[in-house]
């Protein structure tokens, strides 16, 4: 059974740092690419960030310098730290893995990051 489990979002003040991580079983984590999505109340999901298997990255460009994803393949794990947080970084952050040869997608049930003063 696969399995991805976001942690570490929370509660935090504008112009301060949260890193989430996503944990996976289940599946050859080293060969899918992992992202990050979010979406916050009336809108739709975006794309954060993603980390192919092989290691290159892309973000939303309103995240571009701020935000900085990572995996590490021996712990089948993947992160995203999240600097110089803005209120409009307040969303549901999900975790998702896809196998781009087949296409096979997964998804994590999602952590709350609310950046607020």
């Amino acid at each position: 059974q696969v399995q991805l489990v976001e942690s570490g979002g929370g509660l935090v003040q504008p112009g301060g740092s949260l890193r989430l991580s996503c944990a996976a079983s289940g599946i050859i984590f080293s060969i899918y690419t992992m992202g990050w999505y979010r979406q916050a109340p009336g809108k739709q999901r975006e794309l954060v960030a993603a980390i192919s298997s092989g290691g290159s990255t892309n973000y939303l460009d309103s995240v571009k310098g701020r935000f900085t994803i990572s995996r590490d393949n021996a712990k089948n794990t993947g992160y995203l730290q999240m600097n110089s947080l803005k209120p409009e970084d307040t969303a549901v952050y999900y975790c998702n893995a896809v196998y781009e040869l087949t296409g096979a997608r997964y998804w994590g049930q999602g952590t709350q990051v609310t950046v607020s003063s």
